[in-house]
């Protein structure tokens, strides 16, 4: 019984005709997803770096979450000598009978403090996807008026953030997601009972706000050993949540940490890069694979059986352009 609750609930929001606050993706690999939400971190690592996600949450649990996410992202100081960040993100979420999808196209520009470190200006421009499909087992000698068809809308969405990476290897963000607040909406649903007004079912992505931040301990506990601890807070000013992660990293080779999500879920992540010390050579050094495992503590830990979460990571670093010199006969 408990295991229909999330489909319950959204039937009840859909054949109410209610209005929807959509909240914004939860990523266990958030350190690794920085740009997706504050778009001032994008190309940060200075090199062409691709990053795929995907989440499988609330194990066992009819019409719970599965996610996507795909982020591809350049640094262009390489080519035209400007501190300058391009990158595109792609996310899709299934949620019961309800389809999201958003892509955003992301821009940033780093300015370099001497003595303290990069501020970094980003703007995230994209559009945003809600569709509904539902599958209703209706009366056999009737069509239940009340039961909402399927639906798709499209609205413009924008991003932005600040971020700061300091020399003694910390960093702050702070961004926003859905500055415009879109709203989403069927308005050619059928009317309901006698009623001679359509239903309608409309979402609204609620803007949400962040504030991360993290420091590299290097060597703190042996040599080749480092230490990285990150945090992360999000809100939409109605609901809070906040992830605290800690890493254990070896050399570059490997790792394995703790994450904390407040009133949600602890998870365990490891990560390495196989091919870091195989005879690959060095474009395969770069590729690194990462797995987390969320245990649920909040009321649905009961019938989860927890959350997957796998994460690949790749990025090239292109070679420095070369200085061109000229020779003239009369200064020789």
């Amino acid at each position: 019984m408990k295991r229909r609750l999330l489909v319950f609930s959204t039937l009840f929001t859909l054949a109410s005709g209610a209005l929807y606050a959509q909240q914004d993706k939860v990523i266990t690999h958030f350190i690794f997803d920085k740009m997706s939400f504050n778009p001032a971190a994008t190309g940060i690592n200075q090199g062409i770096c691709g990053t795929t996600v995907y989440r499988n949450q609330w194990d066992r649990v009819n019409g719970a979450p599965n996610s996507a996410l795909l982020n591809v992202e350049a640094n262009l100081l390489p080519v035209i000598k400007q501190d300058l960040g391009v990158g595109i993100s792609f996310y899709h979420d299934a949620i019961g009978f309800t389809r999201m999808n958003h892509v955003k196209l992301n821009a940033s520009y780093r300015f370099n403090i001497a003595g303290a470190g990069r501020l970094g200006v980003g703007v995230g421009l994209g559009l945003f996807n809600i569709g509904m499909s539902p599958v209703w087992v209706p009366p056999v000698t009737q069509i239940d008026p009340s039961l909402p068809q399927g639906f798709s809308d499209n609205k413009f969405d924008l991003n932005g953030g600040l971020y700061w990476v300091g020399l003694q290897d910390y960093y702050v963000g702070i961004s926003s997601t859905h500055l415009t607040a879109p709203r989403l909406s069927d308005e050619t649903g059928l009317p309901v009972g006698g009623s001679t007004t359509p239903s309608t079912v409309t979402y609204d992505a609620a803007r949400h706000y962040y504030l991360m931040g993290g420091k590299k301990f290097v060597d703190l506990i042996g040599d080749g050993v480092h230490l990285d601890a990150n945090a992360l807070l999000r809100t939409d000013l109605v609901k809070y949540s906040a992830d605290i992660n800690a890493r254990v990293m070896y050399k570059d080779l490997a790792y394995g940490g703790l994450t904390y999500r407040t009133s949600d879920a602890i998870a365990i992540m490891v990560g390495a890069r196989p091919f870091k010390l195989s005879s690959f050579g060095p474009p395969m050094d770069n590729l690194l694979v990462g797995y987390s495992y969320d245990i649920t503590i909040n009321k649905l830990a009961g019938i989860s059986r927890g959350t997957h979460e796998v994460m690949l990571k790749y990025c090239y670093y292109l070679p420095p352009v070369p200085i061109q010199k000229s020779k003239h006969p009369r200064w020789l």
